[in-house]
């Protein structure tokens, strides 16, 4: 794995490195289907108890949809256990200036003060993210893919925006099974395009391998 990280920091990547793979997409789509329906049945006891907890654990929603960029640029609603209070006061009346700066900078705040005590258990195990198997059953995203941003995230990626959008968002991915919050941004852009070049059937079952060794560890989970 470090080979292949290492490798994917210090490629310099251009849209014309996209190849496309109608074989590999049609498969990949096939074993969505199947893996996302099989995991919701099964699951579908957690699913309850979790969308009781987030219900019990501050007033709001239970599950918590947030336009992301997909496939070709397309928006959609990824789908989340709602991890937050219900906060409708701009950003600079929550965060720390410092939060602030680091909010602009990574898209992210260790120790968001608008995290629940549930929302953190959520977070801390990726249980928050098992709603997006709709989300990968409708065909809005991959088991394995790049995670999902916001549209100002698609900004940082400049000229290889079309690179990174030529494939579907994932549940999991290159950069969330290598690091996710211990990474820079630009390490994060690296790792993406990474996949979006050399995705095949063995790299998805090794992201899958080692998301699920990550997650045993709580690898990168904030």
């Amino acid at each position: 794995m470090r080979k292949c990280v290492q490798k994917a920091l210090e490629t310099e990547y251009n849209t014309s490195m996209y190849k496309k793979k109608p074989l590999f997409d049609f498969v990949k789509r096939f074993f969505d289907i199947i893996l996302s329906l099989t995991a919701i049945l099964l699951l579908s006891w957690l699913l309850i108890i979790l969308a009781i907890l987030v219900k019990c654990s501050s007033k709001g929603p239970v599950f918590y949809g947030h336009s992301r960029v997909g496939k070709n640029g397309k928006m959609f609603k990824v789908l989340k256990f709602r991890s937050m209070k219900n906060e409708n006061r701009p950003l600079e009346e929550i965060f720390t200036p410092e939060q602030m700066e680091e909010w602009k900078r990574d898209f992210k705040v260790i120790n968001d003060p608008r995290v629940t005590k549930v929302g953190k258990f959520l977070r801390k195990t990726s249980l928050d993210e098992l709603p997006q198997l709709f989300n990968i059953f409708l065909g809005q995203m991959s088991i394995v893919g790049w995670r999902p941003i916001l549209p100002e995230e698609l900004e940082r990626y400049g000229e290889n925006k079309d690179l990174l959008t030529k494939v579907k968002p994932g549940l999991t991915g290159f950069w969330a099974a290598n690091g996710r919050s211990n990474t820079t941004y630009d390490d994060r852009i690296k790792l993406e395009l990474y996949y979006s070049v050399k995705r095949s059937m063995w790299l998805d079952i090794r992201i899958i391998w080692w998301t699920a060794i990550g997650v045993l560890k709580h690898e990168g989970a904030e």
